[in-house]
């Protein structure tokens, strides 16, 4: 089946991606919604960065400025242009319903648009997904935290086993992040034919919300089997 696939440049869409390739989906193209020219919506990446895991994943990324209110009417937008293409389905990472959406909303948008709704991760364990995502050799760093419950500290780690065992030991935080916690960016994994090496950031603050902005970044090619 021919997909697109929704892309925050995190960890669950990343994921998602990992395990439709596994089933031999064909990934027509990365989609990723932007809040300016330069700033994704929600994780607030930098479109050089998601330029550059793009170039990695050897997938190519369409870009599509929105605004809160034609939202949905832009996302519908884009994907009747992918369903014309030969789209059949779209893939995301979603795990449980997203939050400021109506109940079953990508079922109800999928549906008018005329194409499947495909979320390898759907109401899962999220201790186990993070647990595999790790275990499956991915590299992701914390880029945005909810301040009010795990706090700018949490900005630039790594997630690792350690980081695992820390977020588990935090009262009324989902491991995944599912309540805002926190967001990521990942940098490397599996289906990398690159790796995205972070080396000057700057941390900024927000509304409540800790923001770990990447400077700069290198790109090193991986050698083959790497």
């Amino acid at each position: 089946m021919k997909i697109v696939a929704s892309w925050s440049g995190g960890k669950d869409s990343c994921f998602a991606l990992y395990k439709a390739l596994k089933e031999n989906y064909q990934v027509m193209s990365l989609l990723t919604f932007m809040c300016t020219e330069t700033k994704t919506n929600f994780h607030g990446l930098n479109v050089k960065i998601l330029d550059a895991q793009a170039q990695a994943l050897g997938i190519s990324l369409v870009k599509t400025l929105t605004k809160p209110e034609t939202y949905e009417q832009q996302f519908k937008a884009v994907l009747h242009q992918f369903k014309v293409q030969g789209v059949e389905g779209l893939l995301t990472g979603d795990i449980y319903e997203v939050a400021g959406h109506e109940e079953r909303w990508l079922e109800r948008v999928c549906k008018e648009v005329g194409l499947q709704p495909i979320r390898p991760l759907w109401m899962g364990d999220t201790k186990q997904i993070l647990q595999d995502f790790i275990n499956a050799g991915f590299e992701a760093t914390v880029v945005r935290t909810k301040n009010s419950v795990i706090g700018e500290a949490w900005l630039g780690r790594q997630l690792n086993q350690h980081f695992l065992q820390d977020i588990l030991k935090l009262k009324n935080v989902d491991p995944c992040g599912e309540g805002g916690e926190y967001h990521t960016v990942v940098t490397d994994g599996p289906i990398f034919k690159n790796r995205l090496i972070i080396t000057e950031t700057k941390r900024q603050t927000s509304n409540g919300y800790g923001h770990l902005e990447i400077v700069n970044f290198t790109v090193t090619p991986k050698t083959k089997g790497a």
